[in-house]
């Protein structure tokens, strides 16, 4: 099958955890009424974004949400790449997981978030992930019938080497659970998710929570689905709401097979490899 029909789910953030996985099983469930095959959740669905919630709202795998979203996947019989949800592992320590689902509720894939945000614009943003949150170390590919399908997760996907190393593994798609905020989002968004698209010739997904300019950490919203072309196929605005579009795998190969960039890159000269 070449022709994949994802749904973005771009929602509000609650204070209670788990009426977030409610609100977005409500989402996924008018989705399937239109026959996707896959939802993607924001970075962050379950827990306002703040570092000193992360360790109040970790779950270890397997726990409630766990189970609540892989409920969800088998319920609607899709693939759910599940945003990002905080996980403590059995030593305490806390991380950013994106937890991937297939049709059975059967999970297929896990990536940790692997660039923390730390950053501190002069006169914008500032936030520090690593005063809670530990790095994971794992470059994460799936497979579907579809094909192969990469996740990374909002600061990670600034980092290109990241994104060649998933395509190297075969990715056709790259989807990343995101929430840029209001000084980055204006600036980088659109043209990140161009230029990877543009560079690795696949379609990249980026899902967001809904702005509200009342939370804690205001997200600059704007899902956006671009092409291996680099055209924008979709993009929402601030609101809450879905985003569902049909991806032709068809057009990758396309796309690859007339400007062969890939095949062109001087592996004699340079090269993107796992340490």
């Amino acid at each position: 099958m070449s022709k994949v029909k994802v749904a973005l789910v771009q929602m509000h953030v609650e204070e209670d955890k788990l009426r977030n996985i409610v609100n977005a099983g409500e989402f996924i469930k008018k989705a399937a009424e239109q026959n996707i095959d896959m939802a993607v959740l924001p970075e962050m669905f379950n827990c306002p974004y703040k570092t000193s919630n992360f360790p109040l709202y970790a779950e270890e795998e397997g726990g409630e949400c766990y189970g609540m979203l892989s409920d969800l996947a088998n319920t609607y019989g899709i693939y759910l790449i599940a945003g990002t949800v905080p996980e403590k592992d059995e030593r305490g320590r806390i991380f950013n997981t994106c937890y991937v689902f297939d049709r059975k509720g059967n999970k297929i894939a896990k990536h940790r978030k692997m660039h923390l945000f730390d950053i501190a614009v002069e006169g914008g943003q500032y936030f520090k992930e690593s005063e809670t949150l530990t790095p994971g170390n794992a470059v994460t590919v799936f497979e579907t019938e579809f094909g192969k399908m990469g996740v990374a997760i909002c600061y990670d996907f600034r980092f290109p080497e990241l994104s060649r190393l998933m395509v190297d593994e075969g990715a056709k798609v790259l989807i990343v659970p995101a929430a840029f905020n209001m000084t980055t989002g204006p600036a980088h968004w659109e043209v990140m998710f161009r230029s990877r698209a543009i560079d690795n010739q696949v379609y990249t997904i980026g899902t967001a929570p809904a702005r509200d300019v009342n939370f804690c950490y205001i997200s600059y919203g704007n899902s956006i689905i671009v092409s291996p072309w680099g055209e924008v196929v979709a993009r929402m605005d601030e609101k809450e709401g879905l985003l569902m579009e049909t991806l032709n795998l068809d057009y990758v190969e396309k796309v690859r097979r007339e400007l062969p960039l890939l095949a062109h890159r001087r592996k004699d000269i340079y090269k993107c490899w796992k340490a």
